[in-house]
């Protein structure tokens, strides 16, 4: 076979990822319970569009949070402050907050108007825009702990303070259908101060990904969807 000539060159697998179309997940997939939405985002896209180009990752691993009753949430008990605010309006909304007093945490909202429920978005696999994340990390562009935590994902895709309440059903920053993976789930990590619900497996996490963080033992493997 001839040499490509002009545009017929080979594109880098960013590049190609720029000319594709994703659509956003409608709000009706947010408006579901909280732990059917944890479960259905394993697999699904995350995708932050910027000036600087498109990141994507491939979400392998959740965690739900269900108030006013669940102890490890932080609408626990009914608490409503300016922090939690954004969790008591529409699904598909961002939550996001500071934790350790150095990392962002990323969550989408769920459920209805009033239910204090959201998935926090643990780890995912990165698909495009790889080299902007590693900057923004200080890594190489192939360590295998780019995006494997939910500080360390935040931090790669550049979330912060001002994400907070963004709509996440109308971009820059949306989630999109991705691929059926087989899903395994746990007890959530880092919450031992929740009594009885630190048990709860509410932990959901692709069975077969290294990028998945450090946690829990699994109790179990779901099929794909």
């Amino acid at each position: 076979m001839g040499r490509a000539h002009g545009n017929e060159r080979r594109k880098a697998p960013e590049e190609r990822d720029d000319a594709l179309r994703y659509q956003a997940l409608p709000r009706s997939f947010f408006e579901r319970p909280v732990l059917s939405v944890a479960r259905g985002l394993i697999g699904a896209l995350l995708v932050h569009e910027q000036p600087r180009g498109r990141l994507v990752g491939r979400i392998v691993e959740t965690e739900a949070y269900r108030g006013p009753e669940d102890r490890a949430a932080h609408s626990f008990g009914g608490r409503r402050t300016s922090r939690t605010e954004v969790m008591y309006g529409a699904a598909g909304h961002a939550y996001v907050f500071f934790v350790y007093g150095m990392h962002w945490n990323f969550n989408v909202v769920t459920g209805g108007v009033g239910q204090p429920h959201a998935v926090l978005i643990r780890a995912v696999e990165p698909l495009a825009g790889q080299r902007q994340m590693a900057a923004r990390r200080g890594l190489p562009v192939d360590s295998p702990c780019l995006t494997n935590g939910p500080g360390k994902l935040s931090q790669a895709f550049g979330f912060d303070r001002s994400h907070y309440g963004l709509d996440l059903c109308a971009g820059p920053v949306y989630f999109a259908a991705g691929e059926p993976l087989a899903v395994r789930r746990s007890a959530r990590v880092g919450v031992p101060y929740a009594r009885e619900w630190a048990e709860r497996p509410w932990r959901f996490f692709a069975a077969d990904s290294p990028w998945v963080s450090r946690g829990p033992r699994a109790r179990g493997r779901l099929p794909a969807r």
